[in-house]
């Protein structure tokens, strides 16, 4: 298949107008504005190569945020789009929070903070120095994902390369065989994954599930794709999970039933469209490649080396699920937590939390044998903006947002890891003074009646 190929982008089907002509099209707020915003300028769409990793100059101009119109003849000759502004989380609890003196949530320019005695201010006192969202912008791969990726590879050379020779001096067994026909049985796995959603599932078209369609359209325009992945609704039977995967030069995205019924207007679409930004930034980032496919063939087998290049992936992805849909990340990890119904009742915060307060050998071990981060973890990293997530150690430190993935460190905060006392212990009961009276009084009754 031509690499070239493109697919046609559709427009909604509900507006009989072409929305690329209105202003607010090219506007930031337009460019970011949530799973079920007007359709993306075309314009605007920049004319990158194929799964680039977005670079955080691919979306900046000079007039960025200052209200002054761009031209938009310009943008489209660049292969730029209008700076998209990383939200902060819009919970309850931040709400809330702002009455009782926390800054307002808004941009993470340190001018801001200019005055206010060394950092900004927050309940408890001043903070000593601002923390720049180093991980709210353009997506970055987690630091660990590529060195843990070369270990891999080359660790899949050596098995690969043992076989051959095991092959050659005619020593061939079943495992031998199996490794010398691993790119084979890739392959056909891969072929057998594009296929199934295609026969057994519902796809996502400009007119059919058109918002969800809108998802993965802007998404795939955020990180700079030059085409627009496939994507699937297929039948979940309870399950909430979303999968992103590859075979030939096509990719596509596979959502379960449940967790696309979370995109309705009457539950949480910011939170559906975080985890399809996830999902798309698997193919952004190229994890769905074929031949890295092959490379990392033996991080299923290796020991806490190939599941920690598991988890650098998936923290990689929520940095895409995030810059596509920053609001939506608190209710992707209480969705991930709770389920469809329950999700929007988490306390992301509270949660977030515990990755600090809820420690111990057990927990540890844990994550250390997960593909994916821990969720407990994984909500901490997603809050705190300022740092990659962690891998192998629990944060050391709770925070909390102050606008744009800028954190404050946020003091004591209660644990719950106590169990709360209802009872006395049995010994303490029967040790208690004093007679207890009967129904007859403290001797029973009188022998005589």
């Amino acid at each position: 298949m031509d690499e070239r190929t493109e697919q046609n982008p559709g427009k909604d089907p509900n507006d009989g107008s072409d929305s690329t002509d209105s202003p607010a099209a090219s506007s930031p707020e337009a460019a970011r504005g949530g799973a079920f915003s007007d359709e993306p300028n075309e314009s605007t769409m920049p004319a990158t190569g194929v799964f680039p990793v977005v670079q955080p100059g691919d979306y900046a101009r000079p007039d960025a945020g200052t209200g002054t119109p761009s031209d938009d003849a310009s943008e489209a000759a660049t292969g730029t789009i209008p700076a998209i502004p990383a939200g902060d989380f819009p919970t309850e609890q931040h709400r809330a929070a702002q009455a009782a003196g926390m800054p307002q949530l808004g941009a993470h320019d340190p001018a801001m903070y200019q005055g206010l005695g060394g950092g900004p201010q927050y309940p408890g006192g001043p903070v000593p120095a601002y923390q720049p969202p180093a991980y709210a912008g353009a997506p970055r791969r987690h630091p660990w994902e590529i060195p843990l990726l070369v270990l891999v590879i080359l660790t899949t050379a050596v098995i690969y390369g043992g076989a051959l020779v095991l092959s050659l001096v005619g020593l061939i067994d079943t495992y031998v065989l199996f490794i010398l026909l691993v790119p084979i049985l890739v392959f056909f796995a891969r072929g057998l994954n594009w296929a199934t959603p295609r026969v057994q599932g519902i796809q996502m078209t400009p007119t059919q599930f058109p918002e969800g369609y809108r998802i993965v359209r802007e998404a795939a325009a955020r990180y700079g794709l030059r085409e627009v992945p496939d994507a699937f609704v297929v039948l979940g039977n309870g399950q909430i999970n979303a999968f992103a995967s590859g075979h030939g030069f096509r990719r596509f995205v596979v959502v379960y039933s449940d967790l696309f019924e979370v995109g309705g207007k009457a539950r949480d679409p910011e939170a559906l469209a975080y985890i399809v930004g996830h999902e798309v930034g698997h193919i952004a980032a190229g994890h769905v490649s074929y031949w890295r496919q092959i490379g990392s063939f033996a991080m299923s087998y290796l020991p806490v080396i190939g599941s920690a290049l598991s988890r650098s992936q998936e923290y990689t992805a929520d940095n895409y699920g995030y810059f596509n849909q920053p609001s939506g990340a608190p209710g992707g990890m209480g969705l991930l937590g709770a389920g469809k119904y329950l999700g929007k009742g988490v306390d992301f915060d509270q949660l977030a939390d515990r990755a600090t307060t809820d420690r111990g050998f057990f927990t540890w071990l844990v994550n250390l044998l997960s593909s994916h981060p821990v969720l407990t973890w994984r909500a901490a990293a997603l809050r705190n903006r300022t740092k990659s997530g962690s891998l192998f150690f629990a944060p050391g430190q709770t925070v909390r947002g102050i606008g744009g993935g800028a954190v404050v460190p946020s003091g004591p905060v209660p644990s719950f890891d106590t169990q709360e006392t209802l009872a006395p212990p049995p010994d303490q009961a029967l040790a208690a003074p004093g007679p207890h009276p009967g129904p007859f009084g403290p001797q029973g009754p009188s022998a005589g009646g």
